[in-house]
């Protein structure tokens, strides 16, 4: 193994680095199969892994069901199923919980609240389909925005303050977002693409509006972004919650970002299909939740496919709560901006994150494993683990640390990233294979790459303000990196990096 360490601030020494191994084949064998076992000299924690998984609760729901038929509902495409559906629920809880069981066909509806105890089964052949009409999710009700606290739209789905929830089946669950409703409050959005020509419309002044709210400490209570407003709701929502289960079903056309745990313990999400293109549409954000599994779900987006986070600058310091205890296993990231991505809303801090046996092509992946905050968000990054990756074609990096995130420079937080390693992984092209750019006061610590084989990089990789990196088996287009190297490779002030972090 060997170790480099960055100089604070230099712009001529950086590293990329490896230890002697072959080819392999990679670019012939594209994606074939990496070994599921651990090599001995893995620095993947593969028990720890283990003990989140066993610790994870499931929900405890009574075996009967509450057909919503039996309450006037009705999967013709015509029928609004809200009452219905809210009357199944209130009888289910009454009898001390079960499943709610949707008809097939087309299921009209407004938002749903989930109570304890209750499972809404929606059945393979029925898609429940959310009427576009703003007005239907309101009133407010207490819900995050981008890592700020607010009384904002109800989530399609929604609940807070309960236990032992589910979402089954599998069906569609259909947002009905489109360039014509929702998508729209973000700005122009025709044909996949946004535009930034100015409308009345837009979110962005809102989006602005709540922030400031939140730095001048205004009580969540009056933070009320309601009928007029334009932040959009996200798709499924637990606030608050304990023991919760996603299983099965396919998410389409979501409003803004699909699902969103936050501030729960013992999340579940398992099998699930995250099918939605549009303007922030996230996959998967956990948000300030302990015990965490996303097991076997497929990711095709239109923003990253898993963004882990933790609450956003003085709001997310006043929560103060980490987003912990997180595995990551044979998920299949089809397309969207980063396969997993901590950030940029991460003031609580990340910690214990693994990630294993997971599949990532595409040309519009910008990153395997971004880490994006600044100086005002804050936040310690640590622990976080990925190994068994195989990786077609990424956009930009393979990997991406960037503590300059949005806003750049300035901010009274500094933050702190350590102990990141990734093993037993396999990429066939990339531009470059990494992107770390750390702070003076904060150097990135505890850079691990293991067995590592990259097939073609297009660019040489951009490393300042690191330190501790060690290399074990690292092979790129052919040839096994080491220190020696890093004299050869150009210093930042050749490349073009803007605040995105997307290096040119």
């Amino acid at each position: 193994i060997m170790t480099y360490t960055v100089s604070p601030s230099s712009t001529r020494r950086q590293w990329l680095g490896g230890a002697a191994a072959v080819m392999g084949g990679v670019m012939g064998a594209g994606l074939a199969a990496t070994s599921q076992a651990a090599s001995p000299s893995s620095p993947y924690p593969t028990a720890k892994a283990e003990e989140i998984v066993r610790r994870i609760k499931q929900p405890a729901i009574p075996k009967r069901d509450f057909r919503v038929a039996d309450y006037g509902g009705r999967g013709d495409g015509k029928t609004d199923n809200s009452q219905p559906i809210a009357k199944a629920i209130a009888v289910a809880v009454k009898a001390g919980g079960g499943r709610v069981v949707l008809p097939s066909g087309v299921c009209l509806t407004g938002p749903i609240r989930l109570r304890s105890k209750v499972e809404l089964h929606v059945p393979k052949g029925t898609r429940l389909k959310f009427i576009p009409e703003p007005a239907r999710y309101l009133p407010v009700v207490p819900t995050r925005w981008e890592g700020v606290e607010l009384m904002g739209y109800h989530p399609l789905v929604y609940a807070y303050g309960e236990h032992d929830i589910a979402v089954t089946g599998g069906g569609i669950l259909d947002g009905s977002a489109d360039d014509k409703t929702w998508w729209p409050w973000k700005g122009p959005w025709a044909d996949g693409k946004f535009s930034d020509t100015p409308i009345a419309e837009r979110q962005a002044g809102d989006r602005t509006r709540l922030f400031d709210m939140a730095e001048r400490g205004v009580p969540v209570v009056e933070r009320v972004f309601g009928e007029g407003s334009r932040l959009r709701p996200p798709f499924f929502q637990p606030y608050l919650c304990k023991n919760v289960l996603f299983e099965g079903v396919t998410v389409v056309s979501s409003p803004f970002w699909l699902l969103h745990p936050v501030l729960c313990d013992s999340v579940t999400f398992r099998g699930v299909t995250c099918d939605s293109h549009g303007p922030n549409n996230d996959g998967c954000d956990p948000e300030s939740c302990t015990d965490v599994l996303i097991d076997n779900c497929t990711f095709n987006t239109g923003d990253d496919c898993i963004a882990i986070k933790a609450g956003r600058n003085a709001d997310g310091r006043r929560v103060a709560k980490p987003c912990e205890n997180l595995v990551i296993r044979n998920c299949l990231m089809k397309d969207g901006h980063v396969g997993v991505a901590i950030g940029s809303e991460m003031t609580g801090g990340v910690r214990n994150v693994y990630v294993q046996d997971c599949t990532m092509d595409s040309p519009h992946l910008s990153q395997a494993l971004g880490i994006k905050t600044n100086g005002y968000r804050g936040g310690v990054v640590e622990d976080i683990h990925m190994t068994r990756i195989k990786v077609g074609r990424v956009d930009k990096t393979f990997l991406q640390i960037w503590l300059y995130y949005e806003e750049g420079e300035g901010g009274a937080f500094v933050p702190s990233v350590r102990r990141i390693t990734l093993s037993e992984s396999r990429v066939v092209s990339t531009r470059r294979v990494l992107v770390i750019r750390g702070r003076p006061d904060s150097p990135v610590t505890g850079l691990t790459l293991s067995h590592l084989v990259v097939g073609e990089e297009q660019q040489p990789s951009v490393v300042i303000d690191a330190r501790d990196v060690a290399l074990d088996h690292v092979t790129i287009a052919g040839k096994a990196w080491t220190a020696a190297d890093v004299a050869r490779l150009p210093g930042l002030d050749s490349v073009t990096c803007d605040k995105w972090a997307m290096c040119r």
